[in-house]
């Protein structure tokens, strides 16, 4: 029997391990999801919400289990208390948004005719979640799937392993019945083996590019819907007329919380040649108060990476960019606890440019380089010379000319005077290598469900 096996980045132990599945077993579990489907699509939409919202309470109250969890698990440390104020923002707004983001489109309503377009749940939806923000990336699709009628499988990183477990838990014990959300253990080749086999209508995956290739593969053919959210190397740019205080405090926090492992982390930031020395030297001085540590120590601001295999890829970055003339301003002597494994300081580059992989392939870690530039013209070309697109950060005062450049920049979402963050409200959505399809919003609940439509032709006498 495989055992799937979560390594605690705070000592290397094996926190938590689990049997993998068989294909056979989840095939049978998968089609049990099935059969629950047109029930669970049949309860009225508010009922189906209110049950949501129950789950996602019951989760708000398993904190004191869940905070010291995600810390032996992903490293993350306990001050910051989880992910329940994103978690808890985004489950209430769909929640909000449902019954009119699913209310019938109307084409008319005569003595003649009902002609009308309703949303359909696809069926059943497969989520692939990531362990950088497992419970809220997890919940961008879960809360809105199963609102519109869908039954959900949850099929969580290694790396977080217990994040899915816990979720269906809390989601059952709140009242969702058996077989609408489970959550199943599988190796990477029962996973693609599942999908290849067309026993989901729709697939959600949030990780590598790789990873989203390997996805795309396995459903070839199976005429499943996917939205993929992949690579990221999101910058910042700014501008003469910014907040410069704040756009360091913004965009150092973008760059490092979570140890970098953020989906829309700021991974490379451009700034005008009036405001570069400045800015660098705020940069380095914020970013050097972190404390490096154990996550269990309330004292700890800055834990370890998941995974001393992924620090290991941001050591080899700087290296490299180093090597070529990069030069690294964050003391080591700060940060004692960077022990060459999973714990790793935060650093700041400059002297980059784009000829290092340091500025061109995802970090997704607690570096980032700052490069001085002379107009937005210049700034832009840097923006788009990247094969991702997740967000962009602008910092000036001008909104005609923030919304100007945004149009610009190949990009899912143009923040100004902010970064780092999920607005529920709006589409989150990529372009180029960073994936397809969309989540949250209104747009969120359509991708999630399909069209169909009505054409009544009245008997008249």
């Amino acid at each position: 029997m495989t055992m799937i096996q979560c390594i605690s980045p705070i000592d290397g132990s094996v926190y938590a391990e689990r049997p993998a599945m068989s294909l056979e077993a989840a095939t049978e579990a998968v089609a049990r999801v099935r059969k629950a489907q047109k029930a669970w699509a049949r309860r009225p939409l508010e009922e189906r919400v209110q049950l949501v919202l129950k789950g996602v309470a019951r989760i708000n109250e398993m904190s004191d289990e869940v905070v010291p969890e995600l810390a032996h698990m992903m490293g993350r440390p306990v001050r910051y208390g989880g992910e329940y104020k994103g978690f808890n923002e985004r489950s209430n707004y769909v929640a909000a948004i449902a019954a009119d983001a699913l209310a019938p489109l109307v084409v008319e309503a005569s003595n003649n005719f009902e002609r009308r377009i309703e949303r359909e749940p696809h069926g059943v939806v497969f989520v692939i979640a990531p362990w950088n923000y497992p419970y809220m990336t997890a919940i961008n699709t879960i809360a809105p799937a199963l609102m519109a009628g869908n039954t959900v499988v949850i099929k969580h990183a290694t790396q977080t392993l217990l994040v899915g477990e816990r979720m269906v838990r809390a989601f059952v014990e709140a009242g969702v019945p058996d077989d609408v959300f489970i959550n199943l253990f599988l190796d990477h080749q029962t996973t693609s083996a599942l999908i290849a086999a067309g026993n989901f209508n729709f697939i959600n995956f949030t990780g590598s590019v790789e990873g989203g290739r390997s996805i795309e593969r396995a459903a070839a053919g199976t005429f499943a819907g996917l939205g993929l959210e992949l690579g990221g190397k999101d910058p910042g740019y700014v501008m003469e007329d910014a907040d410069l205080d704040a756009a360091v405090d913004t965009l150092m926090d973008g760059a490092t919380y979570n140890s970098g492992q953020c989906c829309c982390g700021i991974e490379r930031i451009y700034v005008h040649e009036s405001l570069y020395d400045a800015f660098v030297e705020k940069s380095v001085a914020w970013v050097s108060n972190y404390k490096l540590g154990n996550p269990l120590d309330p004292e700890t601001t800055l834990g370890p990476m998941a995974n001393k295999r992924f620090a290991k890829v941001v050591r080899e970055q700087i290296a490299d960019a180093v090597s070529k003339g990069a030069k690294a301003l964050v003391d080591p002597k700060l940060f004692p606890a960077d022990d060459g494994g999973a714990y790793i300081m935060p650093q700041v580059l400059v002297n980059v440019d784009h000829s290092m992989a340091f500025m061109k392939d995802e970090t997704f870690g607690p570096a980032v380089g700052i490069m001085k530039v002379k107009s937005d013209e210049e700034a832009l070309g840097l923006m788009n010379d990247s094969p991702y697109g997740l967000t962009a950060s602008l910092w000036t005062q001008d909104p005609e000319r923030a919304a100007r450049i945004g149009r610009e920049i190949e990009t899912g979402t143009v923040f100004m005077n902010r970064a780092d963050y999920l607005d529920p409200a709006l589409c989150w959505t990529g372009v180029k290598e960073t994936g397809k399809g969309g989540s949250l919003s209104v747009l969120g609940f359509q991708n999630l469900t399909r069209p169909k439509s009505y054409h009544l032709k009245k008997v008249t006498k």
